[in-house]
């Protein structure tokens, strides 16, 4: 009893509740296989694990990290390093579940017939075999299936869809490998990069045409890229950094898979498919050797000016200050690219006056408004802020609009006698969706009007529902108001993102 109050004491640690005095510990030091240092109040022996950086659960994926965190800082520390053992991450059971859980869970189905949930119906089983599989080297690539997606144009893009077996182990390799090549990436480049987006891109595009002396810029396009990869320079590219032979017969066995349609397989040497899992990788790398290193070295030797770049995947904007850097490097750039395959796309690349003397220039000789390009789905053009200060504004591309509400118009269509709550839900899902895109500063314009088309073509879809068109414009109004989201900016302006993320 203490001042009238009952006091407890905890047997173990010799602390008594109810008392305001601190109570000093008076438990023995521990025999020599214990850490007596805590109970104690001394500093923990020299040499003993510290008890915050130990966890105290195993998680099943921390071995995986710490496997591609000594890849990466080894990759770091020396440029040019070529790694000899890499195939024993691929192969491991976490990675493979960690794969597994990566991807899509709706995607279509390779040759196979077989979907993530089939597949995951005995995963454990079905990664033990593959990774067995993966080790003595018994494991065979399986071929695409051809299939193929409309262009802006009315072309058709050819895309490969890959066994999910496929995909995971491509999903565990480009895991492996991203530890390397994020090292050796250069800054300009963005496409399918982790913690990399196309509003990154975007955003750099913008904040170097602001604040950099850019009088010139070429839009430039790489024509079938895709199919047009030269597997022996890829190959080789891989090697500079791979010297594991067994991960690179992987990659070659990928390539060389083939491609299957209408039931017959077709052997391809060239390109590599696009919708497989370590296809956008493989164009970086390729991209890297041939464009990037090329072009940052260009800038550095040749230029009289300066110069930025921006790439995202086969699509890359330049900017020049001197006029006579923006052609040299426009002539030169296509025989760089001639050596490997490739070639710039005649209708899509174009060099063009634009900055912020440009809107004077064309004043001077009565040449209208300055040249717009496409870059990511915005057509980006010159402008002034309230303050008359030069600014780089956008807006959504009229195609990509125009596109998007004929893709909407035929599944109105189909969804003509869907509950309307029901119908309502997915359209505020898909105006919320492009919102989140477009959402940049200076395009709420854009954005309002692909709502209103939204409104007018599920106007349409109800009307066609009955002869009676007893909907009206009020009633539409109402039932718009409450369901679809009003245009909203998602996203702040490029320089103080910018700012943030470098």
């Amino acid at each position: 009893m203490l001042h009238g109050k009952p006091v407890w004491r905890n047997p173990m640690t010799n602390e008594r509740r109810g008392s305001d005095r601190p109570i000093v510990p008076t438990k023995r030091p521990n025999k020599a296989d214990k850490a007596a240092e805590d109970v104690e109040g001394r500093g923990r022996t020299k040499g003993n694990p510290n008890p915050q950086n130990t966890p105290r659960l195993q998680d099943r994926n921390h071995g995986v990290t710490s496997a591609r965190e000594r890849v990466r800082k080894a990759a770091k520390r020396d440029r040019r390093l070529r790694f000899t053992s890499l195939l024993h991450q691929v192969y491991d059971i976490d990675a493979l579940r960690e794969a597994y859980f990566s991807l899509k869970r709706n995607a279509a189905a390779g040759v196979d017939g077989v979907t993530w949930r089939q597949y995951g119906e005995r995963l454990e089983e079905n990664l033990q075999d593959l990774a067995a599989r993966l080790k003595r080297g018994g494991y065979r690539a399986a071929p695409v299936r051809r299939a193929y997606i409309t262009k802006e144009d009315g072309r058709k893009r050819p895309l490969g869809v890959t066994v999910l077996e496929d995909k995971v182990v491509q999903a565990a390799t480009v895991a492996v490998l991203n530890a390397i090549y994020e090292i050796d990436f250069v800054g300009f480049s963005y496409g399918f990069r982790p913690n990399r987006s196309q509003h990154d891109a975007l955003d750099a595009v913008t904040v170097g045409i602001e604040r950099k002396k850019v009088n010139w810029v070429l839009d430039a396009d790489i024509s079938g890229f895709f199919d047009a990869i030269d597997h022996e320079c890829l190959v080789k590219f891989v090697r500079h950094r791979i010297a594991d032979e067994r991960v690179v017969r992987l990659i070659q066995k990928w390539l060389k898979a083939g491609v299957l349609e209408d039931g017959r397989r077709t052997e391809v040497e060239v390109g590599t498919p696009q919708g497989g899992v370590i296809s956008p990788l493989l164009a970086n790398i390729y991209l890297h050797y041939v464009f990037d290193l090329w072009a940052h070295q260009w800038r550095k030797r040749h230029a009289s000016g300066e110069v930025i770049v921006v790439r995202y995947a086969d699509d890359f904007i330049v900017g020049f200050e001197s006029e006579a850097d923006a052609m040299q490097f426009q002539q030169e750039l296509g025989e760089r690219l001639a050596k490997f395959g490739l070639k710039l796309h005649p209708d899509k690349t174009r060099l063009m006056g634009f900055g912020r003397f440009e809107a004077t220039r064309r004043k001077r000789s009565s040449r209208g408004k300055p040249e717009t390009f496409d870059f990511l789905g915005f057509t980006h053009y010159c402008s002034t802020t309230r303050n008359g200060r030069f600014a780089v504004k956008r807006r959504t591309m009229s195609k990509r609009m125009r596109r998007k509400l004929k893709e909407l118009s035929s599944e109105l269509r189909r969804r003509m006698h869907y509950p309307t709550n029901r119908v309502g839900a997915w359209l505020a899902s898909v105006v919320t969706g492009h919102m989140r895109y477009y959402g940049v500063p200076f395009n709420y314009r854009a954005l309002s009007r692909f709502r209103q088309e939204v409104i007018r073509l599920w106007l349409r879809s109800l009307r066609r529902r009955s002869q009676k068109d007893d909907v009206t414009w009020a009633a539409m109004h109402r039932l718009a108001t409450s369901i679809l989201p009003t245009p909203r900016l998602f996203h702040p302006h490029p320089g103080k993102r910018l700012v943030v993320t470098t």
